[in-house]
């Protein structure tokens, strides 16, 4: 029997953001943790110089009892090797974050939480925590792959700052939170934040937590956006027949899986007096039934989509198509 699964954090952001900075901070903080980070890249400053070397995995055990690993193979291959080490009694780390190359898409990563049986066992994905440097943002985000690292995100860190005009920090906040509406966004100066804003996000989580309210509210228009990524939020105040639902989320996945970066629903479904929560990425979800609606509680569903380039009119379409045929309709069937 193994014991709770180990948490763990993926770290990504384009080249310059800061990932490295803020896994210093985060390995020398007074937090009581013992962490594990894999280095997925070769990196030119990295945590600890010992680090690079010419075997496909190198491990250092810090001070702190604090372990880094840089790996030059497949991540999966540093996961076990991790798990081998500790199960034998050779590491000891209760959380994991991984560093992300800056070019890297957050997407095989995740995933490799859940495609492999014993990895899902015995690893939990807590978030995706991407780094967008505030200085350099504008030019970075015309590459799809950095607006890819933000639409992933479960929380957004806003580098440099103090080094931006607060007008070009603020144009910026509006084209992240556009791009992803799930996400908060939270300023990291230096390297520096409360390790509460990182750990324990449960990002994967299957529960009714959707996002914060503001961030799903209607934004203001901005005529037609440069971004690739962005977020789809769908909601209706009818109760959703499950059958149309199922085939509705069916038809997305087959024709549009691939371009389904996150998405999340906590639905109200005709019949059923308990919450329909479900979540996936890209085309690997999961759902479950939560806690029954509250008493007097208005039972709206809604689902938040951050896609690549979706048909958006197409969708909230066959969204609004998923309330129950009435009698009349049925008859006519």
């Amino acid at each position: 029997m193994h014991p709770e699964p180990i948490p763990v954090t993926v770290l990504t952001g384009f080249l310059g953001a800061g990932k490295t900075t803020l896994l210093r901070h985060m390995l020398q903080a007074e937090h009581g943790l013992k962490l594990a980070v894999i280095e997925n890249e070769f990196s030119e400053t990295p945590i600890d110089g010992q680090l690079l070397g010419d075997k496909p995995v190198e491990l250092l055990t810090l001070a702190n009892g604090c372990v880094c690993c840089s790996i030059h193979v497949e991540l999966e291959k540093a996961l076990f090797l991790l798990l081998d080490k500790l199960d034998a009694g050779e590491l000891a780390f209760d959380r994991l974050v991984i560093e992300c190359t800056g070019l890297a898409d957050p997407a095989p990563v995740a995933q490799t939480f859940f495609a492999d049986e014993e990895l899902a066992q015995r690893y939990v994905l807590d978030g995706i925590v991407t780094l967008v440097d505030a200085v350099n943002a504008e030019r970075h985000l015309q590459e799809a792959i950095a607006q890819a690292q933000v639409g992933f995100a479960d929380r957004i860190l806003l580098s440099k700052t103090d080094l931006a005009e607060p007008e070009q920090v603020e144009a910026l906040r509006q084209r992240l939170v556009r791009i992803n509406r799930r996400a908060p966004l939270r300023v990291v100066e230096h390297g520096r934040i409360d390790l509460a804003e990182l750990l324990d996000i449960r990002g994967f989580n299957l529960n009714a937590d959707i996002a914060p309210a503001p961030l799903l509210r209607p934004l203001a228009p901005v005529g037609q956006s440069a971004d690739r990524i962005g977020t789809l939020v769908l909601s209706s105040d009818q109760p959703l027949d499950m059958a149309r639902l199922s085939a509705f989320m069916e038809d997305l996945l087959e024709r549009h899986g691939n371009a389904l970066l996150r998405y999340k629903g906590v639905l109200n479904v005709a019949g059923d007096e308990r919450r329909l929560v479900f979540q996936g990425v890209l085309r690997l979800y999961g759902f479950d039934w939560d806690e029954p609606w509250g008493e007097g509680e208005v039972r709206q569903s809604v689902l938040v989509i951050i896609g690549d380039n979706l048909p958006e009119d197409e969708i909230r379409a066959g969204f609004a198509a998923l309330a129950p045929l009435s009698l009349r309709e049925r008859g006519r069937g």
